[in-house]
């Protein structure tokens, strides 16, 4: 048996020789393992129905067996799906009751602010704010016949900062309107409370 291992690599050998050598066990631990194993609880039996029930199996089934399991599957939910909305819509989908008239309170309707400014040696004005994102051609004023400037905008009942801006670039305060706070860049914006209408 040795001649077969000569022309083996040291190593290789070595690997070999150990694993043909019997096992040997001290006593003390054979009657350690052995203890422990009595310590063990019996595996309970099965019956041969539970038995017969867990036992893993594998089944074969043909393609086309399988195409017809899952359309059948999927025309259970469709048919599930309709007994459950009859008229086929999701619950989220069901049409809800439309309510007639306005949907706010007449105290949310927008007003008509007129907002007039004397600059008749203004070329052109226009009025900017909070309220159309103080945007110089988005609310312009039209020239009256006595010099002063008008614009009309729709405003939302609450407090409003805005401003004129002659000739696109000079902004001026309202004269006739309350000062809002300093705006953090030194410009004065005046300030027009909307109110509600009274009911």
């Amino acid at each position: 048996m040795t001649d077969e291992l000569e022309p083996m690599d040291p190593n290789i050998r070595w690997i070999a020789s150990e694993a043909r050598r019997p096992v040997t066990m001290d006593a003390e631990a054979r009657q350690r393992l052995m203890t422990a194993l009595r310590a063990e609880p019996r595996p309970r039996r099965q019956s041969a129905i539970v038995g017969w029930l867990t036992e893993p199996r594998t089944f074969a089934v043909p393609p086309l067996a399988t195409i017809a399991m899952a359309a059948g599957l999927v025309g259970i939910g469709v048919i599930t799906g309709f007994a459950i909305n009859r008229d086929g819509r999701a619950p989220t989908e069901q049409a809800l009751p439309v309510a007639v008239g306005p949907q706010l309170p007449d105290s949310f309707s927008p007003r008509t602010i007129k907002f007039v400014l004397l600059a008749p040696q203004a070329a052109r004005v226009s009025v900017v704010g909070d309220f159309n994102g103080w945007d110089l051609a988005a609310t312009p004023a039209r020239r009256q016949p006595d010099g002063t400037w008008a614009a009309f905008v729709n405003l939302a009942p609450g407090r409003h900062v805005y401003s004129f801006v002659l000739d696109g670039s000079h902004f001026v305060n309202d004269p006739a309107a309350p000062i809002a706070p300093d705006d953090g860049f030194g410009q004065k914006n005046s300030v027009v409370v909307v109110a509600g209408a009274s009911s």
